[in-house]
């Protein structure tokens, strides 16, 4: 599973931040919306600078829809905390694809405001496994599944599992970088996805004009799945370098988290989601993405052959 969207929980300050990877529009393999003279779809992106928003934008671009790139920092501007910015993004917006907040309270209500705006389909990024997670995450995720399906719209749910991105990007780039990840996972698997596959299911969905494929729940993986062990050696053999993986506790990770400054909400989200990894909800692949694109997923060779390319682990 992974979390918002950002995808995880930030970097504490003063730690190093996730490097911007511009998606490429031209490795999209999303079907452009049909033809007929109709008018282009308008689509609003939340989080549009995050991890799978800025790969949906150029997608949604290159299969011919008119996108309206949102974020607190875009120039259209969007803030869960913020609802007078709700309105000017939604206006005029036939789809939204929608990035939940952490905290679950505003989002039944721009949902809601959205659906009143003309809002026709709501396509949700959420997390695998989530209606096994406690408390103390992704609750945001859980309150846009809920109003989606409230909504009286179109509605289709994408959960997805951990990135593979989070080992170049952000979460673990540099534990990785430093020669060292340690988790408490043990020897239990994990079906790691492909963020540019997690886009390609979006904009087929924001998109398709086959109605059979919404009012559904895709759960997205990779074609495998593989220890968080493994996965750290296939990336040092891929970067020509020792990294190391370390086996903690809870408790050992928590504290890490801890002496790495992490804020005290990020320390519960985490261990939240890694009780949930222990537990085997996200072990095994599934056919999410065959089910919406018609192909396979990334395997994991091929993104870490791709990432170690560009010296992020060396």
């Amino acid at each position: 599973m992974t979390t918002q969207h950002s995808s995880q929980p930030a970097a504490p300050a003063g730690q190093p931040q996730p490097a911007t990877v511009p998606a490429d529009p031209a490795a999209s393999t999303a079907p452009s919306p049909s033809g007929g003279g109709e008018p282009a779809p308008e689509v609003l992106v939340l989080a549009a600078t995050g991890k799978t928003g800025r790969r949906v934008v150029p997608r949604l671009r290159l299969a011919g829809a008119a996108v309206r790139a949102a974020s607190r920092s875009s120039a259209v501007r969007f803030d869960w905390a913020d609802p007078a910015t709700w309105g000017p993004a939604v206006s005029g917006a036939s789809a939204v694809y929608l990035v939940a907040p952490d905290d679950p309270a505003p989002v039944a209500d721009f949902v809601a405001e959205a659906a009143a705006a003309g809002v026709e389909r709501f396509v949700v990024l959420s997390g695998r496994g989530l209606e096994h997670c406690g408390p103390g995450f992704g609750q945001g995720m859980a309150a846009a599944e809920r109003a989606a399906r409230e909504s009286g719209r179109q509605w289709a749910i994408v959960r997805a599992n951990n990135f593979f991105q989070n080992f170049d990007e952000d979460l673990w780039r540099e534990p990785l970088r430093n020669g060292r990840l340690a988790l408490p996972i043990g020897e239990v698997t994990e079906a790691f996805v492909d963020a540019d596959d997690v886009a390609d299911v979006a904009v087929t969905l924001l998109t398709t004009p086959d109605e059979s494929l919404l009012g559904r729940v895709y759960e997205v993986s990779g074609p495998q799945g593989i220890t968080f062990g493994e996965a750290v050696a296939t990336m040092a053999r891929a970067a020509g370098r020792s990294i190391a993986y370390t086996e903690l506790t809870p408790e050992e990770y928590r504290a890490e988290l801890r002496a790495a400054g992490y804020p005290e909400e990020a320390v519960t989200a985490l261990d939240t989601l890694f009780a949930l990894h222990r537990e085997g909800h996200t072990a095994e692949p599934t056919d999410g993405v065959r089910q919406v694109l018609g192909r396979e997923p990334v395997p994991f060779a091929s993104y870490v052959a791709r990432a170690a390319s560009t010296g992020v682990w060396s």
